[in-house]
């Protein structure tokens, strides 16, 4: 076959191509809308669309969405978890559209699987939509893999546990409410201590996690991990709220919408919550929580908010008891040794966040925070063992003001032909105390000693750039955060007056890559540097060049929607620490515990049984250990191994609300060389609710099920009893609830 060129044909051929690219683009356009729920409010993480292409996008916190090459006539899908997918014809392609979504029974169906949206933490929110939460207990376990403890009668922050860490109170993860620091940096009862006892769970609307120091957004504390709480702009209904239960439980709550219209909104909530619990000596907890919150959103989309809150509370405590003193009849497990022990605590925070769209490619997010916080705490650990005559009682005190600011900058724009996000921030944070301090007392009353006693000044100042390029379906997010300390130490017990100061750097990279294999499997590769902080008086007692040594993780993982209503993540993890400076604020000393390593992985499944019935659970594993000590003698003390917590929960069945949850955590190494081990426990908690009419809910919540006896917090602690010659380790322990019940009655306006 022979071809004959002619000049006409390929004109013809040439215009007709040409024609073709033209109209493409001329036809096809980049559309822009919004999204908002039926009462005007924007929807945020909707997941828009297009069906001819299979592009998609999600809405940002105004609701704004845009696409490129839309034409008229192509539909759009817009989906969100608890809310009718909608699907929009585009008559007008020049026009911005404005499409409501309608509330719907929440469907696995409508999550996602993309580079732009954490599905995980879209899944935590699930849990919490589906398993509302009455307590900081509860809201803390919303978070996957984090196990608590408490072992104060309530009073005091929780012990908590992740990835391998007995973290304390807060020692290696970074809490956030709104944007302001939870964590307490040289706390008289241990860094990082995270009392979020302020914080009234039923108005807290959205939880954003992370583990591992992957984010350079987060830099203090978050060495295994972050948490980030984000209380409601405004309330679906107004409610009183009346619980009474066994132990002389009771608790009262109240949330009042003041103001609610499609700029502004302001709503108040109190709640009060008193409880003596099983103990022979009652703990006589007494708690009172205030907050208010405003919010208004300008006409040019700016959005401001407000929050006020205040907390105060008191209690006794039977503290932690030694196995001996059971097994050998001289109390009973819900006995003391010192029932003097108990305090008191409050705290008082402003919190103002400022978020602005600088232009249609940048945002900005500002907030300013400020809390006042007393903290006054007796235990005692160790009985006689230092005072044979008085006892061993201490005292920590501190009152503290915390001031400072966070600014985050984003530009979305393109980098060869793809989408590329530039992220920068700054950060200040200023705490001053004073008086804080560890004595030793006698009934409360008598100060015997004063071990420590001083004012301390810390000034923590950040900044990060990153940047996040979106390659097809690749996402390459890469930053680099920079953390300046300094730290002042005045000691009143010091003969002379003379102020201890020190100050340190840090630079953390961070390096992160997701991969999305198809809309149903995502992979990634996470890595960074992060910082295990330290208290000002370890600081203080160390050399310059150890003030602030670094953490070295990684991750590996997926996240698959194995079917519509199935969802599996996993993850492989290493995570390698170059010293653990460790106050103890119990005992006023600086513990180093050398190099660490811990490895382990992350398994959970989410799994919709059908319109009502969800079924979830988390199995978390961590192999910790010291890595300079021979083997045998490597354990880290109380680092948990293996937990696993999940559950069945039923929602908005013929009026009725449920759920069945367990947690588990498997024996572990009390000490050193595991010849005391603090055993693990296995507890199930029940709840059902009935709606009654529109406006008024019944339930009944029963915490361990099953009556069985485990211990919710242990140390191996060297102690002696008052008629001991000699002193003993061993395990020490507080009680965990037996089987406990308590009734609600709730009435919505």
């Amino acid at each position: 076959m022979t071809f004959k060129f002619t000049f006409p044909a390929f004109a013809k051929a040439a215009l007709t191509t040409v024609f073709f690219f033209i109209s493409h683009f001329i036809v096809a356009h980049n559309i822009t809308g919004f999204v908002k729920d039926e009462t005007g409010k924007p929807l945020k993480d909707v997941y828009v669309l297009h069906m001819e292409s299979g592009n998609h996008t999600h809405t940002n916190a105004k609701g704004y969405f845009s696409l490129d090459d839309v034409e008229k006539n192509d539909e759009l899908r817009f989906s969100h978890i608890g809310y009718e997918a909608t699907t929009v014809i585009v008559n007008d392609e020049k026009e911005i559209q404005q499409v409501v979504l309608k509330l719907a029974s929440l469907d696995l169906d409508a999550i996602t699987i993309s580079n732009d949206v954490e599905t995980l933490n879209v899944l935590a929110n699930v849990d919490l939509k589906i398993n509302p939460v009455t307590s900081t207990q509860e809201l803390l376990r919303t978070v996957p893999g984090l196990f608590i403890g408490q072992h104060a009668g309530g009073g005091k922050a929780e012990q908590i546990f992740l990835r391998g860490f007995d973290i304390d109170h807060g020692t290696d993860i970074a809490i956030n409410v709104d944007g302001m620091p939870v964590n307490m940096v040289s706390h008289a009862h241990g860094q990082g201590y995270a009392d979020l006892h302020f914080v009234i769970p039923e108005t807290i609307n959205n939880i954003s996690y992370g583990v591992g120091s992957y984010d350079e957004t987060v830099g203090n504390f978050a060495t295994a991990g972050h948490v980030d709480f984000r209380t409601k702009n405004y309330l679906d209904k107004s409610n009183i709220t009346f619980e009474i239960g066994d132990f002389n439980y009771q608790r009262y709550l109240g949330l009042a919408q003041l103001v609610d219209n499609s700029h502004t909104s302001a709503y108040v909530a109190t709640e009060y919550l008193t409880f003596d619990g099983p103990f022979e000596s009652p703990q006589n907890f007494d708690r009172i929580n205030l907050f208010g919150k405003l919010q208004h959103t300008a006409d040019n989309g700016d959005r401001f908010s407000m929050s006020v809150s205040h907390f105060d509370s008191e209690w006794d405590a039977s503290g932690q008891i030694p196995q001996r003193a059971v097994d050998q009849g001289i109390i009973n497990r819900f006995g003391a040794i010192d029932d003097t022990e108990g305090g008191e605590t409050s705290r008082t925070s402003l919190v103002l966040n400022y978020d602005m769209d600088v232009s249609d490619k940048e945002e900005l997010q500002t907030t300013l925070f400020y809390s006042h916080y007393d903290f006054l705490l007796f235990s005692n650990f160790t009985f006689f063992l230092e005072d044979p005559i008085n006892g061993d009682q201490i005292r920590q005190q501190e009152s503290r003001d915390m001031l400072g600011f966070k600014a985050d900058y984003k530009y979305k724009t393109e980098l060869a032909g793809n989408r590329f996000n530039i992220k920068a921030g700054l950060g200040l944070r200023n705490d001053r105390t004073e008086s804080s301090g560890l004595s030793r007392t006698l009934n409360r009353r008598q100060t015997l000693e004063n071990i420590q006693l001083g004012d301390i000044n810390e000034t923590n100042a950040s900044a990060f750039v990153g940047a996040e390029w979106f390659i097809d379906n690749l996402m390459i997010d890469a930053g680099l955060r920079f953390e300046r300390f300094k730290f002042n130490y005045k000691d009143a017990l010091a003969t002379t007056y003379n102020t201890q100061s020190q100050t340190a750097e840090a630079l953390l990279p961070k390096l992160n890559f997701n991969y999305e294999v198809s809309n149903s499997l995502k992979l990634y590769l996470r890595n960074g540097v992060g910082l295990h902080s330290n208290d000002t008086r370890v600081v203080l007692e160390n050399s310059a060049d150890k003030i602030l040594p670094k953490s070295y993780g990684s991750d590996l993982g997926s996240i698959w929607k194995v079917s519509d209503k199935f969802i599996l993540n996993s993850a492989l993890w290493y995570l390698f620490l170059e010293q653990e400076f460790v106050y103890v604020g119990d005992a006023g000393i600086v513990e180093p515990s050398g190099k660490t390593e811990r490895y382990g992985f992350d398994l959970g499944f989410k799994y919709q049984l059908s319109q009502y019935l969800f079924l979830d659970s988390n199995i978390n594993y961590a192999h910790a250990r010291a890595i300079e000590e021979p083997d045998g003698e490597d354990f880290i003390p109380l680092a948990p191994e293996l937990t696993l917590v999940g559950g069945i929960s039923l929602k908005n069945y013929k009026k009725f609300n449920a759920g069945l949850r367990y947690r588990y955590i498997g024996d572990r190494a009390a000490n050193e060389d595991n010849s005391i081990v603090a055993e693990g426990y296995f507890v199930t908690d029940f709840n059902v609710n009935y709606d009654l009419s529109n406006n008024l809910r019944l339930g009944i919540a029963v915490q361990n099920l099953f009556d069985v006896e485990w211990n919710e917090t242990q140390f191996a602690t060297e102690s002696r009893l008052a008629n001991e010659s000699q002193s003993v380790e061993e395990i020490h322990f507080t009680p965990g609830t037996p089987f406990f019940i308590r009734g609600t009655l709730q009435y919505s306006f």
